[in-house]
């Protein structure tokens, strides 16, 4: 269940939003996104940047959802600004079709019904309409209707603006169509100017006739259209609702709103000789059980068909005599579409049960056994397809699972009167070789998720999901005439086949149920209209050229191209309903929202111009059009201006093509399949005007689960952007996710970047404060080349992740590791005099840039902090300098052995605290533990011969492969070696050590040396470990020395170093500060053999923190250190009695007498205790 955030406070927010109302003012008051195409021809394709998003629909308020997608564009197009390209990303607003009109109609009838304002009926309830659909869906998509979902569960109009925030008296407003076009798009502009979208706003625009210049501009492209022989008129499928007589679009539905037809193969299974009881009658006709199928490529396959025993069917005639049985909804469809010889009257023959039906013989096409039989399923839905199912156990999940059912259980087989001879002999047919689930897809994925029986509902739609679409996209025909081919490219000509032999027809019906406003139950009808006929070959065919040359950015959307292309044919271009543009030629029809929304981007490239006061609308006629988009088109006689003109033109040569659309994934199948059509269709002859990428995303999900007004789980931009500031929701949604699959807006996350943003501000104003005190002067040896590599490295691989539209990746490299590369810098190098000033500006000048394409707002502010005079869009983007990656792998290599040091020290602590000993009885008081003062970094020049033996073989058996082979044959493959027989026990633990190892860093992992000297790294950065480790001292030897221990060899590899532990004898004095209120306290501190002044301070300094500087500490032993403690001190003179250490003494230590001397000058004294500390 999603979580919604609750915050204790918002301080940060409006710090946020404080700086971007600030940049917002300076951005438009310099009109900086404005932007023309230059004088003069265009000098190469990568001097611009054009990016679109489909225009909204403006029916209400923009959501997360929107904003989402659009913000691909918005990255994009600020990150190819810096790369120094004119950029240009529009923005429109859609209102063409019906939800609109549909909507004010809505009103109106409820104020006509209920008054003004209404007064509703309060005993009606409102009740979800669950559809369920055999078909495999996006989970996160759950079971409303859309309209449910954006309506909230609310069941009038005049509520569902009520919800909008909208008073009584502005809802009566909207029964008008041309006042939400008023009202919408100033509120979605205003919200995405609060978002920072980097918008050329004089080129915006609504749609419909409303818009007297972008109606003659969607009037033009139909003319050339229908020149082109691209727009038909004839029959097609389409939603129709028999009580109504007419075809039923969505206004005119009370349940199904954006439903469509869903086309089936419809299978004719011939019943054979002798037939069931119930249809002797029959006999001498051909009757076939009919059962509608998605997949016609698993017909090969089928070992029998499912009937649902206690459902009614029938048996009617079809036009050419056939015999037809399936449910009476089914043959009502049918009767629609031609399959019955007067419209919509089925002559029903038989009224049947599905058990009259059990165990009937019958002649299915394509499959290798001569006859099957109708066997009884339970669970076969009665709203969907005909109640006839075909039965594909080997690519099937649910058929599989009912068929090992059936064969298991003789009682159910005995109940409706199935015999063995029916189901025992019948196994699954190999028939699709699908990859990671062999040629029985089906039975792989039935075993690997453990599944029972058919009543196993969720694991058979899970094991649907893992074969369904990759059987589609990668499976590969086993048998048949399509055999080694794969299933997406031959799904069509093997339903044409089937057709063609009259073992099948072509049949439609409504994807869910679909209820008109009169109570009817819509069917799919033939119906005439005019149409785009995508389905033309030759059109297509340039539609695949523009195709392969386009990026799609992600394999699965380029697939997802290439099937609609498999099935796509015609599209009805025109309603008789709605808002919208009228068909030029007939203007009894409007063009409808998915066909005026093609090409539209053209229009972006002159919207400014035609829309900017010195046009009128009547002078733009077909033949100015023309001038502006075909190259080649002469100039009109015009009463606008030649220079205007040639202008506009200029424009459109620029600009053009669009060089990425960036849209969700579900408009794939139809919206950018259009958009790739269109634009082969208005320029056939000129392929530098066809789309060169679309960038196709999934849908967004807030805190986990779909986004849903009537779950409260939802939120509009506006909200969005109160709640998290622009550049917080940003962030986050560029951290949502980069694929096709679902993202995810984790508030939560949005949250944590916020603060991220927040304390990245705040430090740059601390380091700009306090940057005299930073280190200057030369590089250091090690540190600051480290960080240099670092943050060219990074802003490397954030410029390929931006170009490839990577945004998530982007994010993580040019922000988050930046950081990380400066807090690793800043820890390394603090035992070093501190970061160096100049390092430390040129990274804030990087971060800044790096990020400015996500989160502008901060980028730009922090860029006038560092002191830049202009926006940071007016910057290019940074010159990428030398990477050491050598330098940068050693710097890793010390951070991880640091980090395994770490570990080691904590777990020497703690075996010491256990004291290796037994179990105790009683409560004991835990002894303290001293931390050890010492280590010893043992690094080995070379593996053990049994590793190296170990790495070598792997590494012969990776070569000319892309991974190793499974642990099984690497094992027989060691087994067989001599030298390895001593170590059995350990080599296949280290083998799969490696191969994490490799998981983490790659082929490195199986490196016999390392690319730089460990000694060198580690003896650069003795201070750091030493003081990292909290050790006085540390010293670095090589393993190779022959009194090494050899268990110590063993636990030492190349770029593995081990450390051991001791601490330094002894001898543990008293140090008091008799200062009044100084907040110095008595501690004890060790003091070995050998020590200095020095070192003693030191660790007095690790116990009073409060001691910052060294050199302000004295100390002072008594004179007489047997009697000196025994003496009444004097207040106020903390120094009688007692004498000076002087810094060049030294300590001499014996341990086993517990006394300590001071060494001074080469007069050796005794120390008694305790010793004073005071501070200068």
């Amino acid at each position: 269940m999603a979580t919604t955030l609750d915050r204790k406070g918002t301080f940060k927010v409006e710090y946020l939003q404080k700086i971007e109302k600030e940049i917002q003012s300076q951005w438009e008051s310099e009109k900086i996104f404005e932007i023309d195409a230059p004088t003069g021809s265009k000098k190469r394709p990568d001097e611009k940047f054009f990016t679109t998003f489909p225009y909204p629909y403006m029916n209400g308020r923009l959501h997360l959802g929107h904003t989402f997608s659009l913000s691909k564009c918005e990255f994009a197009v600020r990150y190819y600004r810096l790369k120094g390209r004119r950029c240009l990303f529009p923005f429109a607003f859609h209102c063409t079709g019906m939800p609109i009109k549909a909507c004010a109609d809505k009103l109106k009838r409820e104020m006509e019904e209920f008054g003004n304002p209404p007064q509703f009926p309060t005993d009606i309830k409102v009740k979800d309409v669950v559809e369920e659909s055999s078909i495999i869906i996006d989970k996160s998509k759950g079971k409303k209707s859309k309209a449910m979902a954006k309506s909230g569960g609310l069941k009038y109009q005049w509520q569902i603006m009520q919800s909008l925030g909208l008073s009584d008296e502005e809802i009566e407003k909207f029964a008008d169509t041309a006042y939400w076009l008023e009202y919408f798009p100033p509120l979605a502009k205003q919200d995405l100017k609060r978002l920072g979208i980097h918008v050329d706003w004089r080129r915006s625009f609504i749609t419909t006739d409303a818009n007297p210049f972008y109606d003659s501009f969607v009037r033009w492209q139909f003319i050339h259209l229908k020149e082109r022989n691209k727009v038909k008129y004839g029959k097609r499928h389409t939603i129709y609702s028999p009580k109504d007589g007419q075809p039923c679009m969505d206004h005119d539905r009370s349940t199904g709103e954006g439903v469509g037809p869903q086309e089936y193969t419809l299978i004719k299974m011939k019943v054979l000789e002798p037939f069931p009881e119930k249809i002797k009658s029959l006999k001498g006709k051909a009757v076939y059980l009919v059962a509608a199928t998605l997949r016609p490529e698993t017909m090969y396959g089928q070992t029998n068909c499912w009937i649902r025993p206690d459902s009614r069917y029938i048996a009617f005639e079809t036009v050419n005599k056939d015999i037809f049985i399936c449910m009476q909804r089914s043959a009502r469809n049918m009767s629609y579409q031609g399959y019955t010889t007067e419209e919509g009257n089925v002559n029903v023959l038989l009224e049947l049960t599905g058990q009259d039906l059990i165990g009937a013989a019958l002649k299915a096409p394509l499959t290798s056994h001569d006859r099957i039989y109708a066997l009884p399923m339970l669970t076969i839905k009665e709203d969907k397809g005909t109640g006839v199912v075909t039965s594909v156990p080997s690519d099937s999940p649910d058929d599989y699972a009912a068929l090992v059912d059936l064969k298991k259980k003789q009682a159910f087989r005995e109940k409706y009167g199935v015999t063995d001879a029916m189901v025992i002999p019948f196994d699954p047919i190999p028939i699709i070789d699908v990859p990671e689930f062999g040629k029985l897809s089906a039975v792989t994925a039935y075993e690997k998720l453990k599944i029972q029986s058919q009543n196993d509902r969720d694991k058979l739609q899970e094991a649907k999901e893992m074969v369904y679409l990759k059987g589609f996209y990668d499976g590969v025909m086993l048998v048949g005439e399509y055999k080694g081919k794969k299933v997406q490219d031959i799904k069509k000509d093997l339903q044409k086949t089937l057709v063609e032999k009259k073992e099948a027809v072509i049949y439609f019906e409504p994807e869910k149920q679909i209820i008109s406003r009169s109570g009817d139950e819509c069917v799919v009808a033939l119906c005439n209209q005019w149409y785009l006929d995508y389905g033309n070959e030759e059109w297509k065919s340039i539609v695949n050229k523009a195709l392969e040359d386009m990026n799609t950015y992600h394999d699965e959307v380029r697939k997802n191209f290439s099937a609609t292309l498999s099935w796509l044919h015609e599209h009805a271009c025109s309603r008789t309903y709605g808002l919208g543009t009228k068909l030029p030629w007939d203007e009894s029809w409007l063009i409808e929202s998915l066909s005026d929304s093609t090409i539209y981007m053209a229009y972006y490239t002159v919207a400014h111009i035609v829309q900017g006061g010195k046009i009128r609308p009547e002078e733009m006629t077909p033949e100015i059009w023309d001038y502006i988009f075909f190259k080649s088109a002469p100039l009109p006689k015009s009463s606008i201006s030649t220079d205007l003109l040639k202008k506009m033109k200029q424009e459109f040569e620029f600009w053009y093509p669009v060089d990425v659309r960036c849209s969700g994934k579900d408009l794939i199948q139809n919206h950018l399949t259009y958009f790739i059509y269109n634009h082969c269709a208005i320029w056939p002859d000129d392929e530098r005007k066809w789309p060169k990428g679309v960038r196709a995303n999934g849908h967004l999900l807030l805190n986990s689960a779909k986004m849903s007004k009537s779950e409260g789980n939802f939120l509009t931009l506006s909200e969005a952007i109160e709640k998290f500031s622009a550049d917080g929701m940003r962030l986050c949604l560029a951290d949502a996710g980069d694929s096709v699959e679902d993202a995810n807006f984790v508030e939560s996350m949005a949250d944590a970047g916020i603060l991220r943003l927040y304390t990245f501000i705040e430090w740059v104003k601390e380091v700009l404060a306090s940057i005299s005190s930073f280190r200057k002067g030369p590089w250091n040896s090690f540190t600051d080349p480290v960080f240099i590599s670092e943050m060219n490295m990074k802003t490397r691989q954030a410029d390929d992740f931006y170009e490839k539209m990577l945004f998530k990746e982007a994010l993580r490299v040019g922000f988050f590791e930046m950081q990380a590369a400066r807090d690793t810098y800043r820890e390394l190098s603090q035992w070093e005099g501190g970061m160096h000033a100049d390092l430390v500006l040129r990274f804030i000048n990087l971060q800044a840039l790096l990020l400015s394409p996500i989160c502008p707002h901060v980028s730009d502010y922090v860029w006038k902090l560092i002191g830049e005079k202009e926006s940071i869009l007016k910057s290019k983007w940074p010159e990428v300098g030398e990477i050491d990656e050598i330098l940068i792998k050693s710097s890793a290599y010390l951070m991880d052995t640091a980090h395994t040091f770490r570990l080691c020290l904590k777990n020497f602590i703690q075996q010491k605290k256990k004291g290796g000993g037994g179990k105790k009885s009683g409560p004991i008081a835990p002894t303290p533990v001293e931390n050890p003062t010492h280590g010893i970094v043992w690094i080995a020049k070379s593996f053990p011969p049994w590793q190296t033996v170990v790495l070598t073989t792997m590494a012969n058996m990776l070569k000319g492969n892309e991974k190793l082979p499974e642990n099984k044959v690497i094992s027989a493959e060691l087994n067989a070696k001599p030298e390895l027989k001593k170590y059995a026990k350990r080599v296949m633990p280290f083998v799969q050590a490696v191969r994490e190892k490799m998981a983490l860093i790659g082929v490195r992992a199986l490196s016999l040396t390392l690319e730089f000297s460990e000694m060198d790294v580690l003896l650069k950065n003795k201070t750091y470990l030493a003081n990292t480790l909290d050790l006085e001292e540390i010293q670095f030897k090589y393993t190779d020395d022959e009194q090494v221990d050899e268990k110590l060899k063993e636990d030492c590899c190349p770029g593995g170093p081990f450390i051991t532990f001791f601490s330094k004898p002894s001898v543990s004095i008293n140090f008091i500060n008799p200062v009044p209120s100084s907040g110095l306290f008595t501690c004890s501190v060790p003091i070995g053999d050998g020590d200095n002044v020095e070192k003693v301070v030191s660790r007095l300094i690790k116990n009073n923190k409060s001691i910052k500087d060294p050199k302000l500490v004295e100390l002072w032993h008594y004179e007489d250190p047997e009697m000196g403690a025994r003496k009444m001190p004097l207040f106020n003179n903390y120094t009688q009695g007692k004498v000076l250490i002087s810094n060049s003494s030294s300590f001499v230590v014996n341990t086993d007498k517990n006394e300590i001397f001071l060494m001074t000058g080469g007069t050796k004294t005794k120390l008694g205790q305790p010793v004073t500390y005071l501070l200068k």
